[in-house]
């Protein structure tokens, strides 16, 4: 006889998350080893004593955590994915029935938390795993890989030519003649300087570009341009540097370094820096820090 499922909702159900989630499952794991109690005492100071409470600082570290383990980086995408997951709802302390924070409260509250907590909770946790014997120590595989900037390559703007400071001073002087307070005050540049020759050679370089009768396959000469990290930068984002990639496009990144311990594949450092920088530069203080 073929069977055939009907669905009705009811209106009253007795049920528990506890008694859905298996006892391996990671996130029962996670609820019933990991302790981040100590975060209320860390993040005490960031929060005044009036006002609406604000998310849960456990909540969001966990949340953060389940973005990870998930490859979720949308803050959007997160709060929905949580929300259907039993096991991660279980993780966070949340029924069914009830509404996880907004994804715009998530990334206000990323913004208010300084980096030396986010590090102190990898600290701890590595420390968890050291304890439990999952990292022996003796052997580190330390590999880099480039992460895209939220920044635009159609946002870059060249540099301004660079002054030497004495001229500038006596700029400074002539046209205002006031004290050194005021002179300080003016001496902050509004962009990033650059040397002269270098955006010399660039603007030829255009000109070149705009004067050519050839025509490139796929290309306009109006529109093409020589970007570098020595002449050009962006606005919005001034870290974000200029890098390729063996067969991909000219992007605005960084640089991301990470270290694992090859025992258990437990992460054992990672660190963002400026993407135009070797793997060489930045490998002593990776080691140093290991």
């Amino acid at each position: 006889m073929q069977g055939r499922k009907s669905y009705t909702e009811k209106l009253f159900l007795s049920f528990r998350l506890s008694d859905r989630v298996p006892e391996d499952n990671l996130y029962r794991r996670l609820r019933e080893t990991l302790d981040l109690s100590f975060l209320y005492r860390d993040t005490k100071e960031l929060y005044g004593s009036t006002g609406n409470p604000s998310i849960d600082p456990v909540v969001f570290f966990k949340l953060l955590i389940a973005g990870y383990l998930e490859n979720i980086t949308s803050d959007r995408k997160l709060a929905e994915h949580c929300s259907m997951r039993m096991d991660v709802l279980y993780f966070l302390g949340y029924d069914l029935d009830e509404e996880l924070p907004w994804h715009s409260t998530i990334s206000r509250t990323r913004q208010l938390y300084p980096a030396s907590l986010f590090e102190k909770l990898f600290n701890k946790v590595f420390a968890l795993c050291v304890d439990s014997g999952m990292v022996s120590g003796h052997t580190q595989a330390v590999d880099s890989a480039p992460i895209k900037a939220n920044a635009s390559m159609e946002s870059v703007v060249p540099k301004m030519p660079a002054a030497p400071m004495g001229d500038h001073l006596k700029k400074v002087s002539e046209e205002n003649g006031g004290t050194q307070q005021r002179q300080a005050k003016t001496m902050s540049p509004a962009h990033i300087t650059a040397p002269e020759h270098h955006l010399r050679r660039v603007e030829k370089h255009h000109q070149n570009l705009r004067d050519s009768p050839v025509q490139l396959v796929g290309a306009r000469h109006k529109k093409a341009r020589l970007l570098s990290n020595k002449t050009h930068y962006n606005p919005h984002d001034p870290d974000a540097r200029i890098s390729v990639k063996p067969g991909k496009a000219r992007k605005l990144n960084y640089r991301c370094s990470m270290a694992v311990d090859t025992a258990e594949g437990v992460i054992s450092h990672i660190q963002a820096d400026f993407a135009d920088g070797r793997d060489s530069q930045y490998l002593t203080d990776i080691s140093l820090r290991i």
